[in-house]
């Protein structure tokens, strides 16, 4: 059972501000690392049809927060895209599992990935409102 640790939602949130180098007021991103972080999530996953740097980068603070791991699974994208999105994150590309497959079969259909701790949805993917 999760419980929820302050320390660990405070410092994942202030690191996802500083990775994500807001100018101006926080969004979404930084919630996001504080909740998964505060929450000791230990296996984060996260479902879209193209990987949103800010919400990745978030994901990876709250793993290097708690320990965790994080994988990302990328409907209909192809392996050029990933290559660029690797090069977008840079560095913090190597804490994440990247899986190019049919999200919402791995979702439903397999253990391993029903186990998580976090699923992040992307709205966009077609199947987003009957994952769950």
């Amino acid at each position: 059972m999760l419980c929820w640790s302050t320390e660990n939602a405070t410092k994942a949130y202030l690191q996802a501000l500083k990775m994500c180098k807001r100018d101006n007021e926080p969004n979404v991103a930084e919630f996001i690392s504080a909740m998964v972080a505060g929450h000791n999530a230990q296996l984060m996953e996260m479902a879209c049809c193209t990987v949103m740097s800010s919400t990745a980068l978030a994901l990876v603070t709250a793993a290097h927060q708690t320990g965790g791991c994080i994988i990302c699974i990328l409907s209909g994208i192809n392996n050029e895209n990933i290559q660029a999105t690797k090069v977008a994150l840079g560095p913090h590309a190597n804490c994440i599992e990247f899986v190019v497959e049919d999200a919402q079969k791995l979702l439903i259909d397999h253990e391993e990935y029903k186990c998580a701790d976090f699923v992040l949805i992307d709205c966009n993917l077609d199947f987003h409102k009957g994952v769950f």
